[in-house]
């Protein structure tokens, strides 16, 4: 997905986002941590905030925009282009600790959980499907726009190489 990595937990009287870096994110995506409130507490979802384009696209520069905000700035983003919370895991559920779990358990524990929000939410799980033919016309879209994506930006510079030792060594 093209949008802002984060995990959403729901706890008894709140909501906290966080990056995958573990940085609070929750004032940079307050209106996702307003749906959020919707959940049962004990819940914590993985997932991707995304933001779409007047055409339904979904915007990763929009995306990163927003994760880079003032709580200001943030907030007026939203108001011009709210955000919408992709779920692709249950982390945690209202009845317990859900990581031990199969994924399909877990994915179907998601789908009840989010089947059950109002129906405006922007709390909504990942597309997904067991349909062959489905998932080839998925695959090769998205082929055709990484192909587009190339296209357009084969000329930028690559990034240099980390130097041998700062690879080893993060502390460097």
């Amino acid at each position: 997905m093209d949008g802002h990595r984060m995990i959403m937990w729901r706890t008894g009287d709140g909501v906290r986002l966080r990056a995958r870096s573990g940085r609070d994110v929750t004032t940079a995506w307050g209106d996702l941590a307003l749906a959020g409130h919707h959940l049962p507490a004990g819940t914590v979802l993985d997932g991707e905030a995304v933001i779409t384009t007047e055409d339904g696209r979904i915007s990763f520069e929009a995306a990163q925009a927003r994760a880079a905000s003032s709580p200001v700035r943030a907030r007026r983003m939203a108001a011009q282009r709210p955000a919408h919370h992709i779920a692709f895991d249950a982390l945690q559920l209202p009845s317990g600790d859900a990581w031990p779990r199969p994924y399909s358990e877990r994915l179907a524990a998601l789908l009840n959980l989010l089947a059950e929000l109002p129906a405006n939410t922007p709390l909504q799980a990942a597309s997904a499907t067991t349909d062959r033919d489905t998932a080839l016309t998925w695959y090769n879209t998205t082929k055709q726009r990484r192909r587009r994506h190339r296209r357009q930006t084969h000329h930028l510079p690559l990034p240099s190489r980390p130097h041998r030792r700062m690879a080893e060594d993060p502390a460097c």
